[in-house]
């Protein structure tokens, strides 16, 4: 790998899923490194967005796509959805080869599925790339292996440190994970590429993801919104409302064609909610939470400078369960894990449940400062306890979890006595 290249998390996941089946696709947002990743390890490369090229590409596509797949193996096809015959030509090369390892397919956006003939199940496997977490970008210390923990929960952690500042921590999430930040040689440049981002994303991605025009000052409003509403259960007539008051004139199923447009580019993410049989149905709080893919995009679309956010750390704590969830989802990719959340009208709630594939799972909160430590770890306890309670009870039985973590901005890491695991999101790694 080139001396600048900085691993990333999926590297080998890549490498495993290469050795598996004939073809990867990593999908995820723009400028999050999948071209970059997937070069490490491809033989040859089609860039289908290259300028002097792409009509070009695109014309052969049409007239005999399997052209485009001669070269050596792993091949990279970059940004594969500009020509969706790609995928059944794929799909067929590793049907009539039977070899593993033949191409890596990248893209930035969802694809329509009517636009190709078979979904690949079996010959393309899928996984999703996040921006960089702080481990990758080399401002978590990595400390603590998030793995190792669920290996073994009772692992000693107390006294292991952090060797980010809050001012530190404050910038890293401004500037997002964007690998192409860090080249950057002053702070106000690496902070402009979320800003940069978030302006192609309203002036130009937005309308060429599907086709429809859509008004760049109205995707600058939903971006916004979403962004006030960061990290909350906000409801879509929340949203809705908020567009209206600059935009009158919008309806919902306009603003659901932006939502959509959105998440087809990876720019929202939201969390679902976990709803096991502990509560009655109509106790359990099943809305989406609102969430970017990167806490950079909630910075940019609001115009938030570091400085402001040092003065307003109740604001940033939205952004930093922001930050969390998105280096929870890198860490926890090479098991497929999953994120979502618990809450109920009683208040009982857990900012994130962490399940891994083979169904073990961590109840986690998300607290800026060590005064709000102990209300965490009190909803941990009082959630597991009515885990314990349900199971007592006649019907299906609930797993308990596996670990009670509060991720924090502070300095220190340690177990309470309470079996509660107080850990610095600076000291935390897959």
């Amino acid at each position: 790998m080139p001396e600048n290249y900085l691993p990333r998390i999926v590297d080998n996941i890549l490498a495993e899923r290469l050795e598996a089946v004939g073809a990867v696709l990593i999908a995820g947002p723009k400028w999050c490194g999948k071209t970059t990743t997937a070069e490490q390890q491809a033989k040859s490369v089609l860039k289908l967005q290259d300028p002097d090229k792409t009509q070009g590409y695109l014309k052969t596509a049409e007239v005999k796509p399997s052209l485009l797949l001669k070269g050596e193996n792993p091949r990279l096809i970059d940004e594969w959805q500009m020509a969706p015959v790609l995928w059944d030509a794929v799909r067929s090369a590793v049907d009539e080869r039977g070899e593993e390892g033949l191409f890596i397919l990248t893209g930035s956006t969802t694809v329509d599925s009517s636009t190709i003939m078979h979904s690949g199940t079996g010959r393309i496997s899928r996984m999703v790339m996040y921006p960089m977490s702080l481990y990758e970008s080399e401002e978590s210390n990595g400390q603590i292996s998030l793995h190792a923990l669920f290996e073994t929960p009772e692992m000693d952690i107390d006294g292991i440190m952090s060797n980010l500042t809050v001012e530190e921590l404050v910038f890293a999430a401004c500037r997002g994970g964007w690998p192409s930040s860090l080249t950057k040689k002053t702070e106000k440049a690496q902070l402009f590429v979320s800003q940069n981002y978030v302006d192609n994303i309203c002036d130009s991605d937005a309308s060429t993801v599907d086709g429809v025009k859509r008004s760049s000052e109205r995707v600058r409003a939903v971006l916004r919104s979403y962004a006030r509403n960061l990290s909350t259960l906000a409801s879509e007539k929340t949203i809705l409302d908020d567009v209206a008051a600059n935009y009158s004139d919008i309806t919902s199923p306009t603003l659901s064609s932006y939502v959509d447009a959105l998440e087809k580019l990876y720019v929202i993410e939201n969390v679902p909610a976990w709803c096991p049989a502990i509560r009655s149905a109509s106790a359990m709080r099943s809305g989406k939470k609102r969430e970017f893919v990167d806490p950079s995009i909630a910075v940019a679309a609001l115009g938030l400078p570091p400085d402001g956010l040092l003065v307003d750390l109740n604001t940033f704590g939205f952004i930093f369960e922001c930050l969390c969830i998105r280096d929870l989802k890198a860490y926890s990719s090479a098991w497929n894990g999953n994120v979502s959340y618990y809450h109920d009208r009683y208040g009982l709630e857990a900012d994130c449940v962490l399940h891994l594939s083979d169904g073990r799972y961590a109840l986690i909160e998300f607290k800026l400062g060590s005064r709000e430590i102990e209300e965490g770890a009190a909803h941990l306890c009082q959630l597991k306890q009515l885990i314990r309670e349900a199971n007592e009870k006649k019907g299906p039985r609930i797993r308990e979890p596996d670990l009670l973590i509060v991720l924090t901005g502070g300095e220190m890491a340690y177990t309470r006595n309470d079996g509660v695991k107080v850990i610095p999101i600076g000291t935390l790694r897959n």
